[in-house]
Formats: structure tokens, C-alpha cells, sequence
């Protein structure tokens, strides 16, 4: 039988399996042309596994079960070879592992992402996986990889691939915890540890001294505008509203704490009066259709000129990318010029994306 015929049969059989057993997991055991790797060493956990990301230095010894961002337990026999990325945030972290070559399928759309383009544009040459919404499980399943890392909403094909004997991890970086969480998890997967702890050793560098520099300084109101429309702004929840704190100011919209992004109104926005306006660096509208709109006629952050765009030219800062503390220290430049001047902010920027990316931001800047 032909690999397409196999795959077809192992694909209806593996779906059938995994709605009936929705949320299971799979482990599966170690391949029998491998006995003398995976018995040489006892199975590392997750526990075990962990103290190593955090910049140890040792290596991931295989085989490893790990606990992804589902709960789903993974075991992971020998170090990934071939790598599939079905989301944008994964794809940006496996490059910032230096794994982009191990790659062989990535997410849709990957050629809209300039990080990308700017940093392993080979990338956009390989097979495409799909989209959360419609995901190519047996495009997935045929490039044969050793690692498929796929974003929580794909958990049902995450299972579904366990059963064709694919092992798959699904992580859920919506915030900045969980985003360490997943560099974690990964590169402890793909013994990259060292490299995951000087991802996290950045942000965590960054983030002590904006609160060693920022300390007592007076926090002005921000009002955070989302994508697609100005009055979608990010509750308390967000991750932007972590931004804006670490920022040093404080969302004007931190009283919505019962979701996430949230519908407000003209008159909410004044009843606020922001003394900054910040768009979402995907933002479909522009800052000058901020400072000209006749609805925020006398809102404070317009009537300063104080509205401003969070860049995207590599990536959004306001996710939970592995650049997004950049966001914050982006910010705290435009909130507190005097203490975070634009020369030490650009110093940083161009520092984070030379060391993980190979590219200084400051030339596409």
C-alpha cells in the first residue's frame, strides 16, 4: 500500500480515536531500532528536565516526558530531528533556539510575519501546515516529523497525531508566565535549554531594571486601542495590561477584569481621559485618525498629541512573542523619555534581536 493510502487509513482511524477520547494522552514507547539510547538512561521528567532551562548548561537526556501547556504528557525518545510548527509563536521561538533549519512545515501565512522574512527566510519556502482553523493534518502527518508543536486550539489534532505515532506538544503562550512556560518546555524538548535560559534571562534582565529605573516615577493612564477597532481595548487580563505596567503606567482599562478584549465607547473613553492613546501594532487605523477623530475631541492624550503605535516591524509586541518585553521597554521610552531615553531603549532592542535573530532592528527600523 502506498504512503498516501497508509496515511489516509492511519488518519480516519487516529480522528475516530481522538474524539472518542478527547483530552487523553498517548505515550508512546520507544521505537525497537533504539533500545540502546532510551535503556542506557532512565526516562528525565519534566521536573527533572527543568532546572537545565534555567541556564545550567546540561543537556536533555532522552527519553524525556514532559507535561506541555495542555496537561497532555508527552514522552519524547530521542532528540527532535525535524521539526513542524503550526503557529506563529512557536515558529518565532524555534528561531530564536537556533532550530529554524530543523524545521520542515510551518503555519500559514508565515510569509505575513516579517520576523520571518528577516531572519530565516528559507522558512517560507517550506511546506505549509495550515492555519488553527484549518489545519492540513495529513499534509502534517506526511512530512514524517520527529516534533510537531502546535497552539492549544490544535489539541485535538495534537492527539490526533500521538495516534499516527507523531509525537506533538501543544503550548499556550498568552502571557508572559506562559510564554516562558513554553520556551521552557520546548527547548527542554529539543535539548536547547541554555539557549531557552538566555531567552529568559533577557526578559527578566529587562524587566528588573525598567523596575529599577522606573521606581517612583509618577504611572500616567494608558489607553490600549486593539487591531481592528479603536473601542476594543485590553481589560486587566491581558498581556498588554502587563506591558503597561511594566512600562511604568497604569491601563485606563484596568477596571475590566471579567474578560479580555473588551467593547467600550466614546464616552468611556473620555469618562478615562487617557493621558496616552497606544495602537496595537497591527492596528487597521492610524494615529492620525486618532488626533482627528472628533469623538475624542478633548481627551487628554489627543489634545497633547500623546497618541503613538507600537511598532511591528519584526514583530507585535503587544503578544506574547518571545520580544515581547520589548514592548514594555519600547513604551517606557515614550512614557518616561527622561529616565528610558530612545538611545538606551534602541540599544536594547537592537541587542535582543542581533543575539536571537541575527539582524539589528535599527536598520529596518
Amino acid at each position: 500500500m502506498r504512503m498516501k493510502e497508509t496515511l489516509s487509513l492511519l488518519l480516519a482511524a487516529g480522528m475516530s480515536l481522538s474524539l472518542a477520547a478527547c483530552g487523553t494522552a498517548q505515550v508512546e514507547s520507544s521505537s525497537a531500532s533504539e533500545p540502546a539510547a532510551s535503556e542506557a538512561e532512565p526516562a528525565q521528567t519534566a521536573e527533572q528536565a527543568a532546572p537545565a532551562a534555567e541556564g545550567a548548561g546540561e543537556g536533555t537526556v532522552y527519553p524525556v516526558t514532559l507535561t506541555d501547556q495542555a496537561g497532555r504528557e508527552v514522552t519524547i525518545e530521542s532528540e527532535p530531528e525535524t521539526l513542524v510548527s503550526g503557529y506563529y509563536i512557536s515558529t518565532s521561538l524555534l528561531i530564536a533556539l537556533d532550530l529554524d533549519e530543523k524545521l520542515v512545515g510551518i503555519e500559514a501565512k508565515a510569509d505575513t510575519r516579517p520576523i520571518c522574512q528577516l531572519s530565516a527566510p528559507a522558512l517560507l519556502e517550506l511546506p505549509s501546515v495550515g492555519t488553527a482553523k484549518e489545519f492540513d493534518l495529513e499534509g502534517c502527518a506526511a512530512l514524517e516529523p520527529d516534533l510537531v508543536i502546535l497552539p492549544l486550539k490544535l489539541q485535538d489534532a495534537a492527539d490526533s497525531l500521538e495516534e499516527l505515532g507523531i509525537t506533538a506538544l501543544v503550548v499556550n503562550p498568552e502571557d508572559q508566565e506562559l510564554l516562558n512556560e513554553a520556551a521552557t518546555l520546548i527547548g527542554t524538548a529539543t535539548n536547547t535549554q541554555a539557549r531557552a535560559g538566555e531567552l529568559l534571562a533577557f526578559a527578566q534582565t529587562q524587566q528588573a531594571r525598567l523596575g529599577e529605573v522606573l521606581a517612583g516615577v509618577e504611572t500616567p493612564s494608558v489607553y490600549l486601542a486593539g487591531n481592528s477597532d479603536f473601542l476594543s481595548t485590553a481589560g486587566d487580563a491581558m498581556y498588554q495590561s502587563d506591558m503597561i505596567r511594566m512600562a511604568g503606567g497604569v491601563n485606563a482599562a484596568a477596571e475590566i477584569t471579567d474578560t479580555y478584549w473588551a467593547e467600550a465607547s466614546y464616552e468611556q473613553v473620555l469618562a478615562w481621559d487617557p493621558e496616552y492613546i497606544i495602537l496595537a501594532s497591527d492596528a487597521s487605523y492610524t494615529v492620525d485618525d486618532v488626533l482627528g477623530d472628533p469623538n475624542l475631541a478633548g481627551c487628554a492624550a489627543v489634545e497633547s498629541g500623546n497618541v503613538y503605535q507600537i511598532p511591528g516591524n519584526a514583530e507585535a509586541w503587544d503578544s506574547p512573542v518571545p520580544g515581547g518585553i520589548l514592548g514594555a521597554v519600547w513604551l517606557s521610552g515614550v512614557l518616561h523619555p527622561e529616565e528610558c531615553p530612545e538611545a538606551d531603549t534602541m540599544a536594547v532592542i537592537d541587542e535582543f534581536y542581533q543575539t536571537f535573530y541575527g539582524f539589528t532592528y535599527s536598520e529596518i527600523g
